[in-house]
């Protein structure tokens, strides 16, 4: 193996290498987005049902 091919080979395994971790950070950042949407959709949906209650329990006041 020449010097040149041996650097050829080490330029493609540093790439590999390399995308390798830009997969990984990009499916660590995903996963970090899943949870943050889970949280917020969770938030939201109990102000929502909170608003809700508190309209109900208004209504029925004044239906009294």
């Amino acid at each position: 193996m020449t010097s040149d091919q041996a650097r050829q080979r080490a330029e493609r395994l540093f790439k590999k290498e390399e995308r390798a971790r830009d997969g990984s950070a990009a499916m660590i950042e995903y996963q970090a987005d899943a949870v943050a949407t889970r949280e917020k959709t969770a938030r939201l949906k109990a102000l929502r049902l909170d608003r809700e209650a508190q309209a109900a329990e208004l209504k029925s006041i004044i239906v009294l």
